[in-house]
């Protein structure tokens, strides 16, 4: 199954948007990285589509 790694240490906007970020709404600030499968990542897009959480604010530093 396909998964992407969430590791807020390597995030570009941490700080800046963890407050409106599904991870930290849900999870708090993980302390190692998390990881979501593809059904987990439809099942959040669709729980932000619907305005019950914030959508995902990670994005990867290069």
């Amino acid at each position: 199954m396909e998964t992407v790694m969430i590791d807020c240490d390597r995030c570009e906007v941490r700080g800046l948007a963890c407050d409106d970020c599904v991870i930290s709404v849900l999870m708090g600030v993980p302390g190692r990285p998390a990881s979501l499968t593809l059904e987990e990542q439809r099942a959040l897009r669709a729980l932000a589509d619907g305005g019950l959480v914030p959508p995902l604010r990670h994005v990867e530093a290069l």
